[in-house]
């Protein structure tokens, strides 16, 4: 049976027994992998040795996995911890995020394939959620690489429907999730009404720039309306999205 060592994050994670765990763990170069990590609750030398630090839900380390062909859980044999994203335990915000974060990384991405920029974005983004100023723009950051890297990078330099040119001096634009991008406002009830300035935050992100000074409520938006796309995409609203998608909201 082949040995998998990999960095990895763990996104996901259920008690099997007192002493055993049921992990799902984003590998930077081997994918999305589920595993039982047998006796990693109990606390015995050999096991502190071998799960060293705890695989706990959100933290990042050196997994050591032993893949078995005729069944979809890997066995996770060593756990070395690399950071365990504390500052997540101390700032709801932040564990809301990063919760949101690991569900959609989650759901997206098929079992054992490989995406090392989604891995790796995961990864600066948990870090960066350590600073309160920096968490709305990391937020939409990792949302955009998300979608870029899984092929749904929206449409933001035409409209995505006809391929004209958009009018940027439109007070307003539209983004039609099934299209993939923005689209002319006509008020059809295939397309979320969008704000220039969620625009203009949405470019700057895709263009890899810093993400320009703005009032929070923009950023919000732009990160509401990436959260509402991947919401289309999935066709189903994850709990995790409830923080951000606020139902009293209708203008993007």
């Amino acid at each position: 049976m082949p040995t998998i060592k990999d960095q990895a994050i763990c996104i996901r994670s259920v008690d099997w027994s007192e002493t055993s765990q049921i992990v799902v763990l984003l590998t930077e170069q081997h994918g999305k992998i589920s595993a039982t990590a047998k006796g990693a609750k109990r606390q015995t030398t050999s096991t502190i040795e071998k799960f060293s630090g705890g695989v706990d839900l959100l933290a990042a380390g050196e997994a050591v996995l032993i893949a078995r062909p005729a069944s979809d859980l890997a066995n996770l044999t060593e756990w070395d911890l690399h950071q365990g994203h504390w500052h997540l335990r101390h700032d709801l915000s932040a564990f809301e995020a990063a919760m949101y974060a690991a569900d959609l990384v989650h759901h997206l991405l098929s079992d054992r394939d490989a995406h090392p920029r989604t891995y790796q974005a995961l990864r600066r983004f948990l870090l960066q959620l350590a600073r309160p100023d920096d968490q709305a723009p990391a937020l939409l950051t990792f949302q955009w690489a998300l979608a870029d890297d899984l092929g749904y990078r929206p449409v933001l330099d035409r409209d995505a429907q006809t391929g004209q040119p958009i009018d940027d001096n439109a007070l307003t634009l539209a983004f039609n999730p099934i299209a993939g991008g923005l689209v002319a406002d006509t008020g059809a009830d295939d397309r979320w009404r969008v704000r220039q300035a969620t625009v203009l935050a949405l470019r700057s992100v895709a263009a890899g720039d810093d993400i320009p000074p703005q009032a929070a409520e923009n950023l919000l938006r732009a990160n509401r309306l990436l959260c509402a796309y991947f919401r289309a995409i999935l066709d189903r609203q994850l709990p995790t999205m409830d923080y951000l998608l606020v139902p009293d909201k209708t203008m993007l």
